[in-house]
């Protein structure tokens, strides 16, 4: 994939995981957010309740993109509770996942 297509794919979701959490509905609100998220590869975590700051760190290490949209990602995950794949790497999709 070039780094033009891999940045157009990135936005997409960042874009998606903005909206995503603007039209949660008001009892997603009541859910707990405490700013820690899972990053696996494939089926294997390889950080548990790891700091979203952290973990856009370690995705965006594996993925070669930039942190920023993947930390919005981070975000929309911990505030929404659902899985968000970053990259798919020849182990696996890199995904974060919420730690509740």
């Amino acid at each position: 994939m070039t780094g033009y297509a891999r940045k157009t794919i990135l936005t997409l979701f960042a874009g998606a995981a903005f909206l995503s959490g603007a039209a949660a509905p008001a009892s997603a609100a009541t859910q707990i957010q405490d700013g820690l998220v899972n990053v696996a590869v494939g089926d294997i975590t390889i950080t548990d309740a790891v700091d979203i700051g952290v973990a856009a760190q370690i995705a965006a290490n594996i993925c070669g993109v930039k942190v920023g949209p993947v930390a919005v990602l981070g975000t929309a995950v911990d505030r929404s509770g659902e899985s968000r794949t970053v990259c798919t790497t020849d182990q696996g999709p890199i995904t974060l996942t919420n730690n509740n």
